[in-house]
């Protein structure tokens, strides 16, 4: 249990005595019944299996934060990551701002911000190791890094950028409440530090002493919608119509007068110029899941197709199981497969914990989609070993597969689409993610199987070229119904009025020009695969072209869906949890200097490129040397 000073200061003692019953979300602030099996029990908190004194344990406590008071003396950062051994490069909580006006009516606000311990936690929900809990005790969201795997799913679906992921462990952790020193009826780290006394903490929905004000929302701060944050406000001073953002987010917040709160707006910061920034685009923490989500549908596409084709009556399809086709089209999505679930697992924090994706099974969409998309991987192994065999056992097993694999890839297909619609990332949300994903199905699906076929079959046969006609005919529907989406999603993103919108600036200023060339291939893509489709002519010249064009397409339009996006998270500071400074950090080399709050990522994969950069620059001594201090982290 944690230690009580015997000079302990008044304001770090815990004084709540009455409470209300519900919070103004509607939900009870008691958060057990009286004979509820889950009173007294310890939580065990560095091995002590005594129980808390405190007498409101049970009930929701929340954070209470005075704008008004704030200084921005970062004394609440300090003691945050002093108490719980925080490295450098990381913050539970955090101290950015938002200004306004000119000199000399210039006005700062400061927002001292970390895990708001929320009614409706969707980093829980979200988490498919299961990482999170959240206790009876004090309505805490607790994290157990240690079960975490590192896939930061939970830092996607956060509006608070709360859950922290370490790039050098490759694990996620997160402000605790400091329950050890709530269980001692101490208030956490953070609120005893305040200089300004501007942080206070207690049962929620109770003022504190010498406070007015107990609102859920003050500018820069995310919707309270997603999940019902336990933090409350006081802002009594006057601000200015539009509050900006320090940081290298474009957005900014103007004042809605019929609603009375501030609402995100576009900042044009980058101005109107075109960029094409293609290094970063495509070489992006992120890269792992471009790769991933296409070539797993791709061969999704290509499966359904193969199997699905006689169940349709499509004949040219049919014809691909008793085909000279079969066997390499079958290799061909074991590779493409294969390397998808490569990539997304060594994109983990800790590859070797990949089997925990399956712990949250009943609410993650991440579980679901692991789970879908791994029993299509069995499917289509099954099906490979057992289709090839001219016997009727043989067959029906592979008829068993076959089955497993057609539903468990679509039921992975849609998981995959039903966990990216995060109402924390606008730009994400919408259904044309549904329809890119569709239409990359279709299309690259098509594809697998055209080019398999080319390579397997005489191309001046009629049965080859009628194949490849309706192949090309379905690319040209998904590539059309992918092209609809993408025109009626920068409709909607223009003029959202969210996050939205300044994904939609960012897509056509800081990437405008690989937006426009995937366009221009998109359109490209689709006219060709349209005139192969009605006229029935193709050539390997025609082929080749719309391979590399649709390829390029594919790369370009699924790492801006990814770079683009940004989240409904807190303003930063010039410097601290500022995304444009740790990019310009990594790459001038001041990340090297641990005082800026910068790392690399060094798990994993990233241990293996410096492991070879080290062996092409250093000699062999200094790469040994390199590999002892690679696997001794």
């Amino acid at each position: 249990m944690f230690e009580v000073r015997n000079d302990e200061p008044q304001y770090a003692l815990l004084s709540d005595k009455e409470t209300k019953v519900r919070n103004r979300y509607g939900q009870n602030i008691e958060l057990t019944d009286a004979d509820s099996e889950l009173r007294n029990k310890s939580l065990n908190i560095n091995g002590d299996a005594d129980i808390g004194e405190n007498p409101n344990r049970y009930k929701q406590h929340g954070f209470y934060f005075n704008a008004d008071n704030c200084i921005g003396c970062h004394a609440c950062e300090s003691a945050c990551s002093e108490k719980n051994d925080v490295p450098i490069h990381l913050a539970y909580r955090s101290v950015g701002f938002v200004e306004g006006g000119t000199f000399p009516d210039y006005q700062r606000l400061n927002i001292s911000m970390a895990c708001n311990h929320c009614d409706d936690p969707v980093c829980l929900t979200g988490c498919p190791t299961r990482a999170y809990t959240k206790f009876a005790e004090y309505g805490a969201v607790l994290q157990d890094p240690d079960i975490c795997f590192g896939c930061g799913y939970c830092t996607w679906v956060c509006p608070y950028n709360a859950p922290q992921l370490d790039p050098v462990k490759g694990e996620v952790s997160k402000c605790n409440m400091c329950v050890d020193r709530l269980e001692v009826n101490l208030k956490p780290a953070c609120v005893a530090a305040c200089l300004g006394n501007a942080l206070d903490f207690g049962v929620i929905e109770n003022i504190p002493e010498n406070r007015v004000q107990a609102k859920a929302e003050i500018p820069g701060f995310p919707t309270t919608d997603i999940t019902h944050p336990n933090i409350r406000f006081q802002q009594t001073r006057s601000t200015h119509r539009e509050m900006t953002r320090t940081d290298s987010m474009p957005l900014k917040y103007h004042r809605d007068d019929n609603e009375g709160k501030f609402k995100p707006v576009v900042d044009e910061k980058m101005g109107r110029e075109k960029h094409w920034n293609l290094r970063k685009l495509l070489t992006s923490h992120e890269s792992a899941h471009v790769i991933f989500t296409l070539f797993t549908q791709a061969t999704v596409g290509a499966f359904l197709m193969l199997i699905a084709g006689p169940l349709v009556g499509i004949a040219s399809l049919a014809a691909l199981q008793s085909s000279a086709v079969l066997l390499p089209l079958i290799i061909a999505m074991v590779i493409i497969s294969t390397i998808g679930l490569f990539k997304l697992n060594m994109h983990l924090g800790k590859p070797h914990r990949f089997y925990r994706g399956f712990n949250n099974l009943r609410l993650s969409p991440v579980s679901r989609e692991i789970a879908g998309v791994s029993l299509f991987y069995t499917g289509l192994l099954g099906y490979a070993v057992f289709a090839l065999f001219d016997n009727p056992i043989m067959q029906f097993i592979a008829d068993c597969f076959a089955f497993i694999g057609t539903l468990s890839g679509a039921i992975g297909l849609f998981y995959m689409y039903k966990l990216y619609r995060i109402p924390a990332r606008p730009f994400w949300n919408h259904w044309q993610t549904g329809s890119a994903f569709l239409g990359s199905m279709l299309s690259f699906g098509a594809l697998i199987i055209a080019a398999v076929g080319v390579c397997a079959l005489p191309l001046a046969e009629l049965t080859t070229q009628v194949l490849l006609q309706t192949l090309a005919t379905i690319m040209a529907v998904g590539l059309a119904l992918e092209g609809i989406g993408h025109i009626v999603h920068a409709r909607d993103m223009q003029v959202s009025a969210n996050e939205g919108a300044a994904s939609y600036y960012r897509q056509v200023t800081q990437y405008g020009k690989p937006y426009l060339l995937r366009n221009g291939l998109l359109g490209f893509s689709l006219v060709l695969a349209t005139l192969i489709a009605m006229s029935g002519l193709s050539s390997l010249v025609m082929g080749l072209i719309l391979t590399v064009s649709m390829l390029a397409t594919g790369a370009l339009g699924r790492s801006l869906f990814f770079a683009l996006v940004i989240p409904t998270t807190m303003p930063g500071a010039f410097f601290w949890k500022n995304d444009g400074f740790v990019d310009h950090a990594r790459a001038t080399g001041l990340a090297d200097a641990p005082q800026h709050g910068v790392a690399y990522e060094r798990h994993h994969a990233f241990k293996v490129n410096e492991l070879i950069q080290t062996f092409k620059e250093n000699s062999l001594k200094d790469m040994m040397t390199h590999v002892k201090w690679i696997f001794g982290k």
